[in-house]
């Protein structure tokens, strides 16, 4: 895949001294789902602004679709949209003129029909007649990303797109994103909701502190770093663990019923049915079993809290 963002030992500080990013390095493939997750305050919305030329960097590059931010900033800029977390919006504003005045900005020739196919898919073309002010929370979210998507960019951000939004929208709209991916737009995202970065991301970037401390394939992230456990429900009260399942390092409940065993899924597959074997010879008896995984929220609190 091409890279069409690539950010390099890219740095801002504030003039109160604060630095809010500190040498990222991140490159952003052509047609992928890029989750960036992080703490408040981690860094997320300044390295969004920065790439997308709203706020200047204290040093470093960025380049987008092999424009230079500062450079070429107006090819650069003219390949991204913007959803910003706040809501702005001229309220009084019909979402047909909003959408449409959008497009003009960025120099392109009226297109109403690609503008109609665009509300079309966010299901707004029923409110297009509509003032902003009228709409639903949720509406106006996908207004705004009706308007980054305006001028047909290849690149779109959204920063918190489901925040205030309630789950069945949310659905939807991951779902508009995954439609976005497939006609070729990549999709940068930044979220609160880790399930929302389970859900739809290809990749996973972790950002603590201004520093980038993971990049990862979601599924490969999950495989490598999610943790497995094997929880058995016992018919007896087990007071003492014998010596012959000391090797497995298993945890008791307080009650003494239950029996907890965590694995790597990579490499310890096989001890299980060695487990079983040596609870049967040990006639200590279980009713139920049942497995389960790290989220990519366990994975995620660990990272950030590991540094």
């Amino acid at each position: 895949m091409a890279t069409v963002i690539s950010v390099s030992n890219l740095k801002k500080v504030y003039k109160s001294g604060f630095e809010a990013l500190s040498g990222v390095d991140l490159d952003i493939q052509q047609g992928e789902i890029f989750a960036l997750l992080g703490p408040n305050g981690a860094g997320k919305t300044t390295l969004i602004s920065i790439i997308c030329s709203i706020v200047n960097a204290s040093s470093g590059s960025v380049s987008v679709n092999g424009y230079d931010i500062r450079k070429e900033y107006r090819q650069a800029r003219k390949q991204i949209g913007l959803v910003p977390q706040e809501l702005a919006l001229s309220m009084f504003e019909s979402v047909w003129a909003t959408v449409k005045f959008s497009r003009g900005l960025y120099g392109k020739a009226p297109d109403d029909a690609y503008l109609e196919k665009t509300l079309k898919d966010l299901s707004l073309w029923e409110k297009r007649n509509d003032r902003i002010m009228s709409l639903s929370g949720g509406m106006k979210r996908r207004v705004l990303i009706a308007k980054a998507l305006s001028h047909q960019p290849k690149i779109l951000f959204l920063d918190e797109p489901t925040a205030g939004v309630d789950v069945e929208l949310r659905q939807g709209m991951w779902e508009q994103i995954r439609m976005l991916r497939e006609t070729g737009v990549t999709v940068i995202l930044t979220t609160h909701y880790i399930d929302e970065a389970e859900e739809i991301a290809d990749r996973v970037g972790v950002i603590n502190k201004g520093k980038i401390i993971l990049v990862e394939n979601k599924v490969a992230l999950m495989k490598k770093l999610g943790k497995k456990e094997l929880s058995l429900q016992l018919q007896q009260p087990l007071e003492t663990i014998p010596p012959a399942l000391e090797r497995f390092k298993l945890a008791k409940s307080e009650d003494s019923l239950q029996l907890v065993y965590h694995f790597d899924s990579q490499t310890d597959n096989n001890e299980i049915p060695v487990l079983l074997k040596i609870l049967d010879e040990q006639k200590i008896e279980f009713k139920d079993l049942q497995t389960s995984q790290s989220s990519l929220e366990d994975i995620f609190v660990s990272l950030v809290g590991n540094k």
